[in-house]
């Protein structure tokens, strides 16, 4: 019987395993390294984005060698990140980083030359060459005639033709806050206890700030840079209402009994007479005249801002010396008040509506840019910080800022946006009659009074509700 063979297969079957290991022989051959690239692609991406270890810092030759032998000796590669690490250090010694933060500008104070002591200063007699006239304001106002609805406001209602007016320094009497309606009718607003008003009355040089809707902290000034003549002798107010009061109250700051937090005479206002507490914000600022009816002489700052320079020493070197009857300091970063519409618009800082027609019209009465005809500007700058403020109560003083509040009243709030139409237009409609204003630089600012951030948002809470206010005196709760 012939013999059967089964089929022999061990041949094959090693021939395929060496098949297979050839095969996988080359694979390591060939995925080893393309993996051991990835990595160091991976690695290389990686560190190039790390502020410290900018890989680029290498050298070609360095890069070459570390692809050449890839991953299999991690002594290799920690040996390499760290000469990549001194490399990359020892460049941006030299070298800024390509991806650096922009930094931001750092404006910084300028030196001022103020007198060494308030003994040596005299007050001039009299203001030489400064527009004299009489100014009257209006205190009420009756129903309008024809039985329409009406009602009144602090502002008063001051039509156009009333408005083209009240620019010509003449004696008049014009609208300038406090307008109260007929008896009948509620107050149009900020509401001062009548032994504030006193005080504020016997005030010939005065000092003020506010806080409203509990915006800030309250800042003391600096005492060791004011005189003790200035302690004595300028009244420091600062104006808030109650919600403030009772939030300054939790935080520790109690009146004594004269009603003063340090320097600060704290005097409340009731009724405030707008519900936007930067425009309620405008009634100290532009009208000290108005509520310091004897001071001759007013500085504003804002509750931002913490003096530290003796208030007489500042009406020396602002007004005296430069012989102005108003010193503002212009703005930091711009000039035009074409840019600050832009940025007023870009920040939201009020209805974009309301701030085109504004400018719309200031441009259709004559309103140009900042040295936009080519000749020297009529300012240094056409928009003011407007934090910090000192004047002399003169008729055009007085006139001025009656003005620029009315400009606010009637617009929006943001008093940087009509402070250059005020002034042109005042100077424009009373050729021969100049207002003497000093506009300085804001670096002199920042010498005389340190700028703090406002309260964040969402920060400030309201006082406990168990806080007791019938421990605050009697002259600060009205």
């Amino acid at each position: 019987m012939p013999e059967r063979r089964l089929p022999i297969t061990a041949p094959a079957a090693a021939g395929s395993r060496r098949h297979s290991r050839r095969l996988r022989r080359l694979c390591r051959l060939i995925l080893l390294p393309a993996f051991a690239l990835a990595l160091l692609s991976l690695a290389y991406l990686s560190f190039s984005y790390h502020g410290n270890l900018p890989l680029h810092g290498c050298t070609n030759l360095q890069m070459r060698s570390v692809m050449h032998h890839g991953l299999s000796n991690r002594d290799h590669l920690m040996k390499w990140k760290d000469h990549a690490t001194n490399i990359s250090m020892t460049k941006t010694e030299f070298e800024p980083a390509n991806r650096r933060k922009k930094s931001r500008k750092h404006y910084a104070p300028c030196e001022i030359q103020f007198l060494p002591s308030v003994d040596d200063l005299v007050e001039p007699a009299q203001f030489e060459n400064f527009t004299e006239f009489s100014l009257n304001y209006i205190l009420k106002e009756e129903v309008l005639p024809g039985g329409g609805f009406f009602k009144p406001l602090f502002g008063g209602h001051q039509s156009p033709g009333d408005r083209e007016e009240t620019y010509h320094a003449k004696d008049q009497t014009l609208h300038c806050g406090f307008v109260r309606g007929p008896d009948d009718y509620p107050s149009t607003g900020f509401d001062l206890d009548e032994n504030d008003r006193r005080y504020m009355a016997t005030c010939h040089v005065a000092v003020s700030s506010c806080i409203f809707g509990s915006s800030d902290y309250l800042r003391r000034p600096t005492k060791s840079r004011i005189g003790s003549y200035a302690q004595k002798n300028v009244c420091f107010v600062m104006f808030m209402d109650e919600l403030t009061l009772a939030t300054l109250l939790s935080e520790g700051h109690m009146p004594d009994e004269n009603g003063f937090v340090g320097l600060w005479r704290i005097v409340v206002v009731k009724n405030l007479p707008y519900k936007d507490m930067r425009r309620a914000g405008k009634v100290p600022k532009f009208l000290a005249h108005r509520l310091f009816p004897s001071a001759m002489y007013s500085i504003w700052l804002d509750s931002k801002l913490r003096l530290h320079a003796d208030p007489l020493l500042i009406i020396e070197y602002f007004l005296w010396r430069k012989k102005a009857e108003y010193a503002i300091s212009m703005h930091y970063d711009r000039s035009c008040v074409w840019e600050e519409v832009l940025q007023n618009k870009r920040l939201n800082k009020y209805n974009h509506a309301a701030i085109d027609e504004q400018f719309h019209f200031y441009q259709s009465d004559g309103l140009v840019k900042f040295n936009d005809s080519g000749q020297l500007p009529v300012l240094p700058s056409y928009v003011p910080e407007g934090s910090f403020i000192v004047r002399v109560h003169t008729p055009m003083s007085n006139l001025f800022s009656c003005l620029w509040f009315n400009e606010v009243n009637r617009f929006t709030s943001r008093d940087q946006l009509s402070f250059t139409y005020t002034y042109l237009k005042l100077r424009r409609t009373n050729p021969g009659k100049p207002f003497r204003l000093n506009m300085f630089k804001d670096c002199e600012r920042r010498a005389i009074a340190k700028l703090f951030h406002h309260r964040t948002n969402g920060t400030t809470e309201r006082p406990p509700a168990n806080l007791r206010l019938d421990t605050i005196p009697s002259s600060i709760q009205g």
